[in-house]
C-alpha cells in the first residue's frame, strides 16, 4: 500500500510578508501612544476644569462666594503646613474604617446565612427591602439617643451605609455562580463554611468587590454628611467639622480645600486599594476586564 503524502494546503499558510498593504496596521506614532493612554486624557479634563474654575471665580470677582483655585491651593497647602488636615483626616478615616469593617462583617454574616438557610435568605430580602432605602443621615437622631455624644453614633450610622449595598451585591454573586460549578464543589465534598470560602466568594469576586466599592463610597459620604450635621465626636472634629467650622467662619477657601481633600482620599481609594485589589484577582483571573 502506497502512502500518499498530505500536503499543506496553501489558504492556510500566511506570512508576515503576504499581508496586504491595505489590511497592516501602521505603527502609531509617539503622540497617538500618549493620547490613548487613559490617564492623560483624565489628567487633561481635570487641568480643563480647574482652568475653568480659575476664569469664572476671576470674573464674579467674589472671595467669599467662589474663592479661585490659587487661593484654594495656599489654603490647602497652608492646611498641611499646620498639620491641621492630616489631623482631620485621621480622625474620619479611623471612623470609617471602623464602621466600614463591621459592616462588612455583618454583610458577610448575613449573606452567608441566606446561601444556607431559607429562613436567611427571607431575612435578608426582607431587612433589606425595609432598610435599604432608608438614608443613613435619617438614623443619626436615634444613634444619638442610643449610642450619645460620642463614636458609637457614627459607626452606627455607617455600618449601615455599608451592610444593605454589600450584602445586596454579595447575594447577587452568590446566586450568579454556574449550577454546574456548584455540582462540582458538592462533589468535592466542600459543605457550610469551606463551601462559601472556597467556592462561593472565589466566583462571586467581581460582584462582592462591587458592593464593596459601593458600601465604601456611600460610607465615606454618609461619614462627611454625618460630620457636617452632628459635628465632633468625642471632643473631636474629622473632615467634615472642618468644612462646617471654616464655612460658619467664611473661609470660603479652607471649605474648598478641605472639599478637595475629601475627594483625594476617595480617589486614591477608589485607584490604588480597589484598583489594585481587582488587578490582582478578578482582572488577573480573566473574569473581570
Amino acid at each position: 500500500m502506497s502512502s500518499i503524502a498530505v500536503l499543506p494546503r496553501p489558504d492556510v499558510e500566511y506570512t508576515l510578508q503576504n499581508v496586504p498593504a491595505e489590511l497592516a496596521v501602521p505603527p502609531q506614532s509617539p503622540w497617538h501612544r500618549l493620547w490613548n493612554h487613559d490617564g492623560l486624557r483624565r489628567t487633561l479634563v481635570v487641568a480643563a476644569f480647574l482652568l475653568l474654575w480659575e476664569i469664572i471665580a476671576r470674573i464674579q470677582n467674589n472671595d467669599l462666594m467662589l474663592p479661585t483655585f490659587g487661593q484654594t491651593a495656599l489654603a490647602l497647602v497652608d492646611g498641611f503646613r499646620t498639620g491641621e488636615l492630616p489631623a482631620k483626616a485621621a480622625i474620619s478615616l479611623s471612623l470609617l474604617l471602623k464602621g466600614y469593617a463591621t459592616g462588612v462583617a455583618c454583610a458577610f454574616v448575613l449573606t452567608s446565612l441566606a446561601v444556607a438557610t431559607r429562613w436567611g435568605r427571607d431575612l435578608l430580602f426582607t431587612l433589606t427591602a425595609m432598610l435599604n432605602p432608608l438614608p443613613p443621615i435619617a438614623l443619626l437622631p436615634l444613634a444619638l439617643l442610643w449610642f450619645g455624644l460620642g463614636q458609637g453614633s457614627m459607626v452606627f450610622v455607617l455600618v449601615h451605609s455599608v451592610l444593605w449595598p454589600l450584602a445586596l451585591a454579595t447575594l447577587t454573586g452568590f446566586q450568579s455562580v454556574p449550577a454546574t460549578l456548584r455540582m462540582a464543589g458538592r462533589n468535592y465534598g466542600l459543605t457550610g463554611t469551606r463551601y462559601v470560602l472556597h467556592l462561593l466568594i472565589p466566583a462571586a469576586l467581581p460582584s462582592i468587590l462591587s458592593g464593596l466599592k459601593i458600601g465604601w463610597a456611600f460610607a465615606w459620604r454618609t461619614l462627611i454628611a454625618a460630620e457636617l450635621v452632628f459635628g465632633a465626636s468625642s471632643g473631636k472634629g474629622g473632615l467634615g467639622w472642618y468644612i462646617f467650622q471654616n464655612r460658619n467662619e467664611l473661609y470660603t477657601d479652607k471649605v474648598f480645600a478641605g472639599l478637595a481633600v475629601v475627594i483625594a482620599i476617595g480617589l486614591a481609594v477608589d485607584l490604588l486599594v480597589f484598583g489594585t485589589l481587582e488587578k490582582l484577582t478578578v482582572r488577573r483571573w480573566g473574569t473581570q476586564h
